[in-house]
Order: structure tokens, then sequence, then C-alpha cells
């Protein structure tokens, strides 16, 4: 038999609006308040560790130098409305 996950309870004072708005998505899913807000908690803590990896990665690559100078960025979306646009800059 598999050992239970440990679990705290954790308090947040929210807006009325907001607990509201819980309590009729709780009710029209059928699932209890705990469950929706486990739910939005752990999308938001994947989508906040996502952004912070992919902050860390992109300032790896301006460190190593791999990124494209703005003047090269800016020429090339000024030479999108010519009769000659330049290739996308890599």
């Amino acid at each position: 038999m598999a050992t239970p996950a440990k679990t705290r309870t954790v308090t947040a004072h929210v807006p009325a609006e907001l607990a509201e708005k819980v309590d009729l998505m709780a009710e029209r899913l059928e699932r209890s308040k705990n469950w929706i807000v486990k739910q939005a908690l752990s999308a938001w803590v994947d989508q906040e560790e996502e952004r912070s990896r992919l902050t860390r990665e992109a300032l790896d690559d301006v460190d190593a130098g791999r990124f494209i100078d703005s003047q090269a960025i800016q020429a090339w979306a000024d030479s999108l409305s010519t009769d000659t646009p330049l290739p996308a800059p890599r």
C-alpha cells in the first residue's frame, strides 16, 4: 500500500469575489474547493518554475554571446516594408 503524501494547510485571504468564483467553479465541476485551489496553485507554481528556467537559460545565452543585436533586428524589421527585405537575423 502506498504511503499517503504529507500535506500542510495553507491559509490565504482572497477577495470575496474570487472566493465566490471558486465556490461556483467547485459546484460546476463537482469538485471540492480544496481541489480547485490545489489545481490553481500547482499550475501557477509550474508556470513560475518554467519562467525562472527560461530566464536562466536566456541569461546563460547572453553570457555566452548567443544573442542578436537589437540594431540588426530593427534593420530587418524596417526592411520588411521594402521591395528588398533583409533575411531574418540569426
